[in-house]
């Protein structure tokens, strides 16, 4: 491996969706309404949590960084992928290509030890209900999340400095909407084993390790509902954990699905459609999911739309009555 960046790929051509061309128009409908979703979903999730005194409670907090995560990785992915699409392919510097990649690797990995800790935090509230405000306090939260913003910046930094120390020689083209790492790596003209040995060494802590404790908080979570006598207070429980369960598998299942497909070219339309769940749809239905599922998330945002509402009309009334007043002056001058 050089030790000193080589680098004479100055620009990569991406692909995008070539082999999907007749749905081009289709893509371009469907992904700006998505990306607008998500957007606004997420950003009314964070507005609730910061502005409801009812909802700030730890479960709703790591939900709140969890869709910073969605944000991050659409935002960094989408805008470009519609670009590429309008244009049946587009063109992105070296270095650009590797910024993507660094800030969709945050995410995702993020996202990884989020869904682990809101796990924790429900094995707390449900097998520990009387120690849960203690041990959950907000100085843990906080730390919580610091760590895991801390090792998601670190573990795709490492990878970031590896991937600069090779050579990469050409060709430029990229057969994928965005820079993911393994069409990435595919360009270089260097010894990758190293870095390949890094990455499954990585994947232990970033990814299998988490999903490895949400089962096991779960299979904790699901002894502790079985002993509960009533069947309503079983189905409370249920119902409690039924949101993140769903999203876990949806993010964990696309995750596995990326992995159990063969990279060669005869799956990659396969490849990059199972990418597009994961990138767009994911982060898209998550706060959808909260939303529909949750009574608290719904009733706070009813609530703030009716304060809007209420306000709204205070303000046209105002408005009304200013100028009906202004009208009135005038008459009488």
């Amino acid at each position: 491996m050089n030790v000193i960046n080589q680098t004479t790929v100055t620009e990569i051509i991406l692909l995008g969706f070539q082999d999907l061309l007749h749905f081009k128009v289709l893509f371009l409908i469907v992904l700006p309404v998505f990306l607008i979703m998500t957007v606004c979903g997420n950003i009314q999730i964070i507005w609730l949590v910061a502005s409801t005194s009812s909802l700030q409670s730890p479960m709703y907090f790591f939900l709140t960084q969890l869709s910073i995560s969605d944000l991050l990785v659409t935002t960094t992915i989408v805008p470009k992928t519609l670009y590429i699409i309008y244009n049946e392919g587009g063109t992105i510097s070296f270095s650009g290509c590797l910024i993507q990649y660094y800030f969709f690797a945050c995410s995702e990995a993020s996202e990884c030890f989020l869904l682990s800790i809101m796990a924790y935090d429900r094995y707390l509230a449900i097998c520990n209900p009387l120690r849960y405000r203690s041990l959950m306090n907000s100085v843990l939260r906080v730390t919580l999340v610091i760590i895991t913003w801390l090792l998601s910046l670190f573990a795709s930094l490492i990878i970031l400095i590896s991937v600069i120390q090779f050579q990469f020689c050409g060709p430029n083209v990229i057969d994928h909407f965005f820079c993911d790492l393994v069409p990435l790596l595919e360009l270089s003209c260097s010894d990758t084993k190293l870095l390949e040995m890094e990455i499954l060494i990585l994947c232990v802590p970033i990814t299998i390790t988490p999903l490895i404790s949400i089962v096991v908080f779960y299979v904790h979570i699901a002894q502790a509902a079985l002993r509960i006598s009533t069947t309503i207070g079983r189905s409370k429980v249920f119902s409690t954990c039924s949101s993140h369960l769903t999203v876990v598998s949806i993010f964990f299942g696309t995750i596995t699905g990326i992995y159990m497909i063969p990279t060669n070219k005869k799956y990659v339309t396969a490849n990059k459609i199972a990418s597009l769940l994961y990138t767009v749809v994911t982060p898209m239905i998550n706060p959808i999911i909260y939303s529909l599922r949750n009574k608290d998330i719904k009733e706070a945002a009813k609530k703030s739309i009716v304060k809007m509402n209420k306000y709204g009309g205070r303000s046209l009334t105002t408005q009304v009555n200013g100028r009906l007043n202004r009208e009135l002056c005038r008459d009488l001058a």
